[in-house]
């Protein structure tokens, strides 16, 4: 596999670099938001500098995915006015008041999120910079 040969969101690491329509280096991968039991890939959160918050990035507004880069449709410009990421909502969140305890239990279980359990802190953000700095 070379290295421009398309992925899978399933593949997507945090650290990987995220790149506008023109090719330019708009940040990294913090989160990966999905359901990977069904294959449904909801979006990124992209940290865009070490000290901003993380932004969200809807799936729809990702081109290519190859590996190690996630190739976007959006311009730098536009990626600056994502946004803040917040934790999507599971399955069991977003259910009807009248949904009963049962039925809630089991759609957490049903729909668990592929993401990591806290959001990448400044460290971890640093150390994605300089792996990416020396490739």
């Amino acid at each position: 596999m070379t290295n421009s040969d398309p992925v899978s969101w399933l593949m997507i690491e945090p650290g990987w670099k995220v790149v506008d329509s023109q090719g330019q280096e708009v940040g990294s991968v913090d989160e990966v938001a999905g359901d990977s039991s069904d294959d449904i890939f909801n979006g990124l959160s992209i940290s865009t500098s070490l000290l901003g918050k993380p932004r969200y990035l809807p799936s729809e507004q990702v081109g290519t995915i190859t590996e190690g880069h996630v190739h976007l449709k959006l311009t730098k410009d536009q990626v600056e006015h994502l946004g803040e990421f917040e934790e999507p909502a599971t399955t069991a969140e977003i259910l009807p008041e009248q949904a009963g305890a049962v039925r809630r239990a089991e759609s957490a279980v049903e729909a668990p999120t592929h993401s990591h359990p806290e959001g990448l802190n400044f460290l971890t953000r640093v150390a994605h910079a300089l792996r990416r700095l020396r490739r």
